[in-house]
């Protein structure tokens, strides 16, 4: 067992060893052949010197020069990558890539830095066209001299994509197809022209092998390939920023794109007045970007019929009109950063799966939408301005139903009106049921109402509120008259000793008893009755108040029947007003009959607390003290009236 373990450790061994001499192996061949080509091409004087010396400096990642000839940047076994081309190596550089024939390793090149004349440029491409390289990409081209035809032979090329960024043409005067057609006419899969102020570019002179053709960052305009026919197998399509103006136009050019799939338009400044123009697009494409444009709500009107990926973000989009345009095979719409108010149906989507609506200026968003849109997977509506308010209470929600298809929930959704609630993100805002919806609180405030209003009414029933309202309007009444009478009318000085107020049941004893007890003998007592002191043509509340006014004292007959007389309660209230509002003692109470608690109806209250507060007479049943009640009652009313109506003018003055 331990000699077996030893022979698979040496086995392994000897196996890395192997690999690590046969890689070495085959750098060290590509070396000599670079190495051998150059010095069969040159004689072996200095130059020569320097270029055999060349490729023992390759290294991958790591930078060389030698004398002002280029910089070796990159190189490995299957990538070259060289920086400072100029006239005076590039017959050099031409000989060393004539050595990579077709067959050898050597597929990617990159050259930087490229300053050299038309016709040297145009031997280096089409050097490259005749080897291994299948990559080729240049980067800060400068063309110095006079730009002349040049026969190209595109024939026998391993070539598949090339790539060219920030060229620079010296040349002003000069013929574009000579220029255009090199390029155009090239047979291979991608190009790339970008970040070159390219300010057109030909139609290919016949069918063309281009399936990805990308002119990032020119000067482009709506004239690029119209009626271009040999763009057949052209899949993939970049004209970012660029100066395309007409949507239609650019839609014409796709019309012949037979195979077209993606196209980006980003960043131009296209627009579409929608004014009954034909759109017609590349029925095969699938994906369109035109972001970053101007673009209104007319753009609707002309868009392909058969994309699945739109992306309108950044424009000038206020409304989704329905009916205008029908993508039944639209998956993904991009509409952040527009001016939407509020979120687009889907009757002319009905395939949307994505939907992106950031950025724009959704206060309320509709809480409808899933329902209008059932395949949506995915809901991007964060970063809008939202009002936080009932209506809002409604999406809310749906994002609780939603599972989860609101996406950046609850980071990127912030109330922003009110000012009291910006910042406060919406799991956070909460709004009772009763202040959101509207008929269940008119119909609370509605029973509320209702209630208020019976127990006020109750209450008035219970409390008499309408007698007393009926009182102090005759109370005012009454005084205004008497303000707005005469200086020296005598209703303002005192005339009786007493004012009596009882019920009519009880005019016997007040009579037979009361008047002519008082009324007669010394210190007689001068008495205010109503059968012969109410002044006819007053009404009997005005004479009421008069006599209460004129009398020094108000004398109250108590009984059943007393509380039982709606007058006698007018009386007993104008009294009690009297004694509130003149702060006197004017009220003399005469209990002739016992007066069960019960009888006294609610708005006595005012004789109920008089009761419980103040002494009052009781007219006696034995006739022996009747002498003693009288004597009471004179000393209770005794005043002498001249006196007192001294005292009032005094008071008065």
């Amino acid at each position: 067992m331990t000699q077996n373990m030893s022979f698979i450790r040496k086995f392994f061994l000897y196996k890395c060893l192997f690999t690590l001499t046969f890689w070495n192996y085959v750098s060290l061949s590509v070396e000599d052949e670079i190495f051998t080509s150059v010095s069969n091409n040159f004689p072996e004087d200095g130059a020569s010197q320097k270029i055999k010396s060349l490729p023992l400096q390759y290294r991958v990642n790591h930078q060389s020069q030698a004398n002002s000839d280029w910089v070796v940047i990159q190189n490995t076994t299957e990538s070259l990558s060289l920086s400072k081309i100029t006239n005076r190596n590039v017959k050099k550089l031409v000989a060393l890539l004539s050595n990579f024939r077709q067959g050898s390793r050597l597929q990617n090149l990159t050259l930087t830095n490229v300053s050299v004349d038309w016709n040297a440029l145009m031997k280096i491409f089409q050097t490259v066209w005749h080897t291994s390289i299948e990559y080729f990409n240049t980067n800060n081209v400068t063309q110095l001299s006079d730009i002349k035809r040049y026969n190209f032979d595109y024939s026998g090329t391993s070539m598949k994509a090339l790539t060219m960024k920030k060229i620079m043409i010296t040349d002003l005067y000069f013929s574009q197809d000579d220029l255009y057609n090199i390029f155009a006419d090239m047979n291979i899969a991608e190009m790339t022209i970008a970040d070159s102020e390219m300010i057109h570019m030909l139609c290919p002179s016949s069918k063309s092998r281009f399936r990805y053709l990308n002119f990032l960052k020119n000067d482009l305009t709506d004239f690029l390939f119209q009626k271009c026919d040999n763009l057949l197998e052209l899949e993939t399509l970049i004209l970012k920023k660029n100066k395309f103006e007409s949507l239609r136009k650019v839609s014409l050019m796709t019309s012949h794109m037979k195979s077209l799939k993606y196209l980006d338009m980003s960043n131009n400044l296209l627009h579409h007045d929608g004014a009954e123009v034909q759109c017609q697009w590349a029925e095969s494409l699938t994906e369109l970007d035109l972001s970053s444009n101007q673009l209104a709500d007319a753009v609707f009107g002309c868009l392909p019929a058969n994309v699945k990926k739109l992306s309108l973000q950044n424009n000038q989009i206020s409304n989704v009109p329905s009916g205008m345009v029908e993508l039944k095979s639209l998956e993904e719409l991009n509409l952040a950063s527009n001016r939407l108010a509020d979120l687009p149906g889907c009757s002319g989507f009905m395939s949307l799966q994505f939907l992106n609506i950031e950025m724009n200026s959704i206060l309320t968003p509709s809480a409808d939408f899933f329902q209008s849109c059932p395949r949506v997977r995915e809901l991007q509506a964060g970063h809008n301005p939202f009002k936080c308010s009932c209506e809002l209470q409604a999406f809310i929600r749906l994002e609780r139903h939603s599972g989860g298809k609101l996406f950046g929930w609850p980071a990127a959704y912030e109330c922003e009106y009110p000012e009291g609630l910006r910042g406060t993100q919406l799991k956070d805002f909460h709004l009772s049921l009763l202040a959101c919806n509207a008929t269940l609180l008119l119909v609370t405030a509605l029973l509320l109402t209702l209630v208020l209003v019976a127990l006020v009414a109750f209450l008035c029933i219970y409390l008499d509120v309408p007698w007393y309202v009926r009182m102090m309007w005759q109370w005012t009444q009454t005084k205004r008259r008497a303000w707005h009478s005469r200086p020296g009318d005598a209703g303002s000085v005192l005339q009786f000793h007493a004012f009596i107020s009882y019920s009519e049941r009880d005019s016997l004893w007040v009579k037979n008893e009361l008047i002519p007890n008082l009324e007669k003998g010394e210190g007689c007592v001068q008495l205010c009755q109503h059968e012969r002191n109410f002044i006819p043509g007053k009404s009997i509340v005005e004479n009421i108040i008069n006599c209460i006014e004129k009398s020094y004292k108000s004398i109250f007959v108590l009984s059943p029947n007393f509380v039982q007389s709606e007058w006698c309660h007018y009386e007993l209230y104008f009294a009690h007003h009297k004694l509130f509002s003149e702060n006197s003692n004017s009220l003399i109470l005469i209990l002739l009959e016992p007066i069960p608690p019960y009888l006294i109806p609610t708005r006595y209250h005012k004789l109920k607390a008089l009761m419980a507060k103040r002494t009052y007479l009781e007219w006696p049943k034995e006739r022996s003290k009747h002498a003693l009640f009288w004597a009471n009652l004179r000393a209770a009313i005794s005043i002498n009236l001249s006196k007192a109506d001294g005292n009032l003018y005094e008071e008065i003055d």
